[in-house]
């Protein structure tokens, strides 16, 4: 179940309003919970109140703001959609580097060594089922060992890794709801 640790701002607004509906529940809800009320794919009527409205426009207006992806209307048949390209190559060429890196050049082989940012990124990537095109541009081989490193990440048990140290629960608690 997910505490709240601190309800001081961080400065982004999503995460700040998310801090304030997990405040504002009156007991503490699973992970599970969360996720499917901070994405809207709750269908409980009594949770309504918790859902953040427009997630996904909202995190795609922030990236546009920040230069790493442009807007665009695509023309599909009889309708207009908004989408969402991506406008600054160097920066996911820049993400797709460091993930790369971490399990070929600087791979620890423990989860609880590695960087945070860079462990939720991985896990997030396979949640996402991203992570092969992340690896798709190395070399066969390459790409074999980096898949078996992710592999035996992502095989790990996420409650006896989330007990190992402080600053991963939340990681190992998402890996868990999604791997459900």
């Amino acid at each position: 179940q997910v505490l709240l640790k601190s309800d001081a701002p961080t400065g982004d607004v999503l995460l700040d309003e998310t801090l304030r509906h997990i405040k504002a529940t009156e007991s503490a809800e699973t992970v599970q919970t969360w996720i499917e009320l901070l994405t809207g794919e709750t269908w409980n009527p009594f949770k309504l109140q918790y859902q953040l409205r427009n997630v996904r426009e909202r995190l795609a207006k922030a990236l546009v703001e920040k230069g790493i992806l442009t807007t665009e209307k695509q023309n599909f048949l009889l309708f207009d959609m908004t989408t969402h390209p991506v406008s600054n190559a160097s920066e996911k060429q820049r993400l797709v580097k460091k993930l790369q890196e971490s399990v070929l050049e600087r791979w620890v082989n423990d989860p609880q060594r590695m960087e945070r940012r860079t462990l939720a990124l991985l896990l997030l990537a396979h949640a996402s089922d991203v992570l092969e095109n992340v690896f798709a541009s190395l070399a066969d081989d390459k790409y074999d060992v980096a898949m078996n490193r992710t592999k035996d990440l992502l095989d790990m048990d996420p409650e006896v890794e989330a007990a190992k140290a402080r600053g991963t629960e939340m990681i190992w608690a998402v890996l868990a709801a999604f791997n459900k």
